[in-house]
């Protein structure tokens, strides 16, 4: 499928790279098909981009939150996640939202509120962490700076 998007241009998008949100994402439940996107020259350890299918012009940044978070184990009512099938570790890809303001070093990830996707079925979910402990603005610039300079 061709998808001409507001920051890729346009792309092609297989259909087994399309995740399935079946409630859609919190604050756009008719948004339910996106795919991942990110720049093949940083890697994927990098800022990707959830680009939804159904509305071209929507994109968010969101990163594993492992990478500025290496403690972030969230527990997830399982319930809220049985939509998207079995869950198994090996399966399982855990992203967070990214807020860039123009001031770079105000970056923050949401750990509140991650997204759960089941990459052996494509499905996914958006759901609310109950734990102080993961902030909605947890600030990022320092760490990933100092991730930068460590490579």
């Amino acid at each position: 499928m061709k998808l001409n998007t507001r920051i890729f241009g346009e792309v092609d998008v297989l259909d087994e790279k399309i995740i399935s949100f079946p409630n859609g994402i919190i604050g756009f439940p008719d948004l339910k098909r996106f795919t991942l996107m990110f720049d093949e020259d940083k890697g994927s350890d990098s800022i990707k981009w959830l680009q939804s299918i159904d509305e071209p012009n929507f994109a968010m940044p969101v990163l594993d939150p492992l990478i500025v978070c290496p403690d972030y184990k969230p527990e997830i009512d399982k319930s809220e996640v049985s939509d998207i099938g079995e869950l198994k570790e090996e399966d399982l890809l855990v992203l967070v939202t990214v807020t860039v303001p123009h001031d770079l070093k105000q970056m923050t990830v949401n750990l509140m509120g991650p997204f759960v996707i089941n990459v052996k079925d494509m499905k996914a979910v958006q759901t609310i962490i109950d734990n102080e402990d993961y902030p909605v603005k947890f600030p990022i610039y320092e760490i990933l700076q100092k991730n930068k300079e460590a490579k």
